[in-house]
């Protein structure tokens, strides 16, 4: 008797998640809620979205992050930023979008994280109003989304104490050309080479997306986060790269120190 009507209970319970879950659709991350309960199990993307993501890369992240303090760019409904808080990190995930906030302000109460994980409406860019750094910065499948990418990427390179977990959409390819040292004025021929570092501008839409601005290619991604001042030190999936701070490469930036500085300061004043 019983046990039956723990049964009952559990799909009770379970039928209540799946309304709150309609309510509080669309929905783009599909998260594993308590008694097996899925936000999106049928995604268009096919298979467990982003789950399949993160078990390839996982292995690249350490397993205990107690006493980390890890930013989630364009954290949608907290996928990632729960995988993180899960192992003992302290997660700031910000978005754009007030929906998915909503969402992943949700999920962490069901999961039990909400002491673990904050989320805030604001834009990548509004952290040039902050000198607060992370051991961990988050930065998946946002940089193509970005009018000013390699802005972004400076104000999160200067942010990122340890590691940065990286991802674009690309284009085709991972050849890379021998020698970008320098170009002749005179012979630009190099630069139409397919491995010189290079980024598609996408004026309408790619994918029916007019979100989609930019698509680098494997050298292009690779020259610009060193031009920010980081190592690519693995990849772990598909257009996947884990960086780390590079002191060398760091030197780079005091070639556009100034525009950066002009560029977060205007932020500052306006913001």
């Amino acid at each position: 008797m019983q046990e039956a009507r723990a049964k009952t209970d559990a799909r009770g319970d379970a039928d209540a998640l799946r309304k709150q879950i309609e309510a509080l659709g669309p929905w783009f991350h599909n998260l594993h809620l308590p008694g097996g309960v899925q936000t999106l199990p049928h995604h268009f993307l096919g298979g467990d979205f982003p789950n399949f993501k993160w078990q390839e890369i996982k292995p690249f992240v350490p397993e205990d992050l107690s006493g980390w303090r890890v930013l989630d760019v364009g954290c949608n409904a907290g996928f990632y930023s729960f995988e993180l808080a899960r192992r003992g990190a302290s997660v700031l995930g910000i978005d754009v979008d007030a929906h998915y906030l909503a969402q992943a302000r949700w999920a962490a109460r069901q999961l039990g994280l909400d002491s673990k994980v904050e989320f805030r409406e604001m834009q990548v860019y509004d952290l040039a109003k902050s000198d607060e750094t992370f051991d961990l910065v988050w930065f998946m499948g946002v940089f193509y989304h970005l009018r000013y990418p390699l802005l972004a990427l400076d104000l999160l390179a200067a942010r990122t104490g340890r590691i940065m977990m990286f991802q674009t959409l690309t284009m085709p390819g991972d050849s890379v050309y021998t020698d970008t040292a320098d170009c002749s004025i005179e012979d630009r021929t190099p630069l139409l080479e397919s491995g010189w570092p290079r980024m598609a501008f996408i004026e309408h839409r790619l994918a029916g997306d007019p979100t989609n601005w930019w698509a680098p290619n494997h050298a292009g991604v690779e020259a610009m986060l060193r031009s920010s001042g980081l190592r690519v030190e693995a990849r772990p999936g598909h257009e996947i790269y884990l960086c780390v701070p590079d002191a060398q490469a760091q030197e780079a930036r005091a070639i556009h120190g100034s525009q950066y500085d002009a560029a977060t300061g205007a932020i500052r004043r306006h913001g």
